[in-house]
């Protein structure tokens, strides 16, 4: 008899529905074997899967059918990966067997992994498939109890949890009833959002630190942290998600479908409501960085996404590794291509980097003398290609905070919450300005022409920024990025043109760009 159960392959962050169609038919051979054949492009995952269903269903008091058995995944020329299709396997066995009766079973879509005693383990990407399955306008999902929390925020369809085979077939036999988990999107969204274990309030003194991080997290500029150990470049970093404007929904879900695919949902999580935070080591590969493999997945730019990259003690990284992040931080996606498939990882992050100013870590110290030799300060930066600096819009020197501002209690510093307020306010102003362009939302994303439309300085400016460039020696690539970044600032104080100060504040925040800054 034939039956057929939907599943669902994942690519990418995008979930394609796949039907499983199960034949059971002829009788075992004299001496009592049979075959069983899988087609339809399942991979060595799924083709083993057949020994662990057939010790599932034995196992949880179903008789497994001894007949041939052919299993075909439509459609074909799509490749089947993991073991997420044992449950629907195994359901479409039993159901071509008859010991399951309902003719229901072609309404849902079914996924899970099956231990040999015929508990269901969790699965990956189960937020994607939950929205294809609401878009193909199927009746309910039924999936690992694990992974209900994540799927249920798609709403207009039942997820079901369940932790056994026997209780899929009960639910379909009519024997057992299963709740739908609770659709609460919004009101989990809503407590979760921007709750943050960490705050601006923590950092000590450094009032121009924080303030060109305001800049960066207002702007959507990319930052890099120059000082020497301990001044606070890591602090600094890590509460930078504090100050960016909250995910709005549509984010939020962006995030958690990249996180679902990657396998990163833990049981008790559903949405991912703040800003994410990634920060690899610096002996990271290229694949893992960008995404990628044989069977490839989201690397670390796309698992940042809507969030902050942090790369501590940047010039430690492989060159490679590095250079391969250039495309993707202009075109905020990553596409990943194999011989047979090609995939789209979204990758619209913040970059933020930390690194000494040498080797030992002293050079331009106020009071610590730098023990390299001649050359050797130039020899370090220059591990960092002019090519990916150019990308980085504030150059932000990092000095140490003195024991008076360390002990000093008395004194209130802002908290992330009094400056998310005026970060906000200036997006806002930019997404006004932005409105009738597509892709870009913020100053940091302006194209060369529109820095010439939206950056316009007046004549006092452009000798204070002419004059700056010869005296300090400035290269030709910090032109836009001033100007970029003086309009953030204008943004801030809320004023319709850039002023001096603005220009004189961007000026200040390219300090690789000066020549002779290395020694």
């Amino acid at each position: 008899m034939l039956s057929k159960v939907f599943a669902s392959a994942v690519h990418g962050v995008e979930a394609t529905t796949i039907t499983i169609e199960v034949n059971l038919g002829g009788l075992p051979a004299a001496d009592g074997s049979r075959f069983y054949n899988m087609v339809g492009l399942p991979d060595i995952a799924v083709k083993e899967g057949f020994q662990r269903i057939e010790a599932a269903i034995k196992n949880s008091g179903f008789d497994f059918p001894r007949r041939n058995c052919v299993v075909n995944l439509a459609p074909a020329d799509i490749r089947k990966q993991g073991s997420a299709y044992d449950l629907p396997i195994a359901i479409g066995i039993l159901a071509s067997d008859q010991q399951i009766q309902n003719n229901e079973i072609a309404s849902y879509v079914i996924m899970g992994e099956l231990a040999l005693d015929g508990s269901i383990r969790p699965i990956r990407g189960a937020l994607p498939i939950a929205i294809q399955a609401r878009k193909e306008k199927f009746k309910g999902f039924i999936l690992p109890k694990e992974n209900a929390r994540e799927a249920a925020i798609v709403k207009d369809i039942a997820v079901y949890g369940v932790s056994h085979i026997s209780e899929v077939a009960g639910m379909l036999n009519g024997t057992t009833t299963i709740a739908p988990a609770p659709h609460n999107t919004r009101e989990l969204f809503e407590d979760q959002v921007n709750q943050y274990d960490v705050d601006f309030a923590d950092v000590k003194g450094q009032e121009n630190i924080k303030r060109a991080m305001e800049l960066a997290a207002a702007g959507g500029h990319n930052v890099i942290l120059i000082g020497p150990p301990g001044a606070g470049k890591t602090m600094l970093a890590k509460r930078l998600p504090t100050i960016l404007p909250p995910l709005s929904l549509q984010e939020a879900l962006e995030t958690t479908k990249i996180h679902s695919v990657a396998g990163h949902m833990k049981s008790d999580m559903a949405l991912l409501a703040v800003r994410p935070f990634r920060s690899p080591h610096h002996t990271i590969s290229d694949v893992a960085l960008v995404g990628g493999g044989s069977n490839p997945s989201p690397g670390e730019i796309s698992l940042a996404h809507n969030g902050v990259l942090f790369l501590d003690e940047l010039p430690e990284f492989k060159r490679a590794v590095l250079e391969v992040m250039r495309q993707p931080m202009e075109a905020r996606k990553v596409t990943i291509s194999r011989a047979k498939v090609s995939v789209d990882y979204p990758a619209s992050f913040m970059l933020v980097a930390a690194m000494n100013p040498c080797p030992c870590g002293y050079h331009n110290h106020p009071d610590k003398e730098c023990v390299c030799g001649p050359g050797v300060v130039k020899k370090y930066l220059s591990k960092v290609s002019g090519p990916l600096l150019d990308r980085i819009d504030l150059h932000v020197e990092v000095t140490p905070v003195s024991y008076d501002e360390l002990a000093e209690r008395s004194t209130k510093t802002e908290t992330s919450t009094e400056i998310v307020k005026r970060v906000m306010r200036a997006r806002a102003i930019q997404q006004e300005r932005f409105k009738d362009l597509e892709g870009v939302y913020f100053n940091a994303q302006m194209s060369g022409n529109q820095v010439k439309e939206f950056c316009e300085i007046n004549q006092a400016g452009n000798i204070l920024l002419k004059t700056a460039m010869e005296r300090l020696q400035l290269s030709a690539r910090a032109y836009d990025r001033i100007l970029k970044v003086a309009r953030t600032a204008a943004d801030l104080s809320e004023s319709p043109d850039i002023k001096i100060e603005h220009l004189a504040e961007a000026i200040q925040l390219r300090s690789l760009d000066r020549d002779g800054w290395a020694g």
